[in-house]
């Protein structure tokens, strides 16, 4: 009878800890964010394939694969799980383990969404990254209503499967009623959703749309600003990517630093400190993105302003 055995390079590589990696969206995940992600772990002295192994798990923008991957990942002997996409990624790690310590980057408040029991001491095995800027939402519409004065009826594209949609919903309401503007709300939670979505927002008439941050919707940053292109509709969204993919405008929290902060907390719990005495991180540094080569296509003239507030301007 044949029996396996480990070679000594791959005992070796046994011994390395692993660090998890679960994404809402495909496997391995945005490169760009990895990559930060990396530049972190690299600081506390991580290096991959040297020192720490990773396991990759994406659920391809379908939560209900989430538990199943994370069972997979404690399965794989991760020392931490790093929850990359937003709050029902880092919900599932934290329902799916409570000895594994867990580290998120997520967009909106830990504690509201109950993560943790508070920022500076977050308690249990969670802890991580909250890119709370303050007054997204504001910036954005009022970019948009700078870039088109005429704005009037604004179109919001949500998950409402994220677990803070409402409460972004509820947001951009209020925020577009200090304004004097009207919202519409479409909803996409799937890859097929989106074109309906932007169907039904093109069929209301709205004179552009905010993609409201979420992990699935970041994920399909191609696919919305075409969409968004298509119907003629000036376009904002949170995350960088979104401009360079095509999409008009981007206002957002800088999701790279964030990474970069979750991946020195993962170091640093590798090196034995726990997550409960870890306060979460404030990520509250923000970037303006604009797509000059979109804008000339939907004949928008961008006003001076606008540009000279800009941190990076496709062209």
């Amino acid at each position: 009878m044949a029996v396996a055995t480990r070679s000594p390079a791959a005992a070796a590589e046994h011994r390395n800890p692993v660090v998890g990696f679960l994404s809402g969206g495909a496997k391995p995940g945005d490169a760009t964010r990895l990559a930060a992600l990396w530049r972190g772990l690299n600081e506390g002295g991580y290096v991959e394939g040297r020192n720490v192994t990773t396991e990759y798990r994406g659920a391809d923008g379908q939560n209900d694969r989430l538990p199943a991957l994370v069972a997979e990942l404690i399965r794989a002997q991760a020392a931490v799980i790093v929850a990359l996409g937003g709050p029902s990624v880092a919900a599932a790690a934290k329902r799916g383990t409570e000895i594994v310590p867990v580290v998120f980057t997520i967009g909106s408040d830990p504690v509201q969404l109950g993560l943790v029991a508070s920022l500076n001491r977050p308690g249990a095995n969670v802890t991580g990254t909250s890119s709370q800027a303050s007054a997204i939402v504001v910036k954005q519409l009022e970019a948009v209503r700078e870039l088109k004065p005429s704005l009037a009826v604004v179109g919001c594209l949500v998950n409402p499967h994220n677990p803070n949609a409402d409460n972004d919903v509820a947001e951009v309401r209020q925020v577009a009623l200090t304004l004097g503007l009207q919202v519409r709300i479409a909803n996409a939670s799937a890859e097929a959703d989106i074109p309906s979505a932007f169907a039904t927002l093109a069929a209301a008439k709205v004179d552009a749309v905010v993609v409201v941050s979420d992990g699935f919707l970041n994920g399909r940053t191609g696919q919305i600003a075409e969409l968004a292109a298509r119907s003629s509709l000036p376009s904002i969204s949170t995350i960088r990517e979104f401009a360079l993919a095509g999409g008009l405008m981007s206002y957002g929290s800088s999701l790279a630093s964030a990474y970069r902060q979750s991946g020195i907390y993962a170091g640093r719990i590798l090196k034995g400190e726990k997550a409960a005495d870890l306060p979460v991180q404030r990520s509250d540094k923000v970037e303006l993105v604009i797509n000059l080569k979109t804008a000339k296509a939907l004949r928008l003239d961008m006003p001076l302003n606008l540009l000279g507030r800009a941190d990076e301007i496709i062209e």
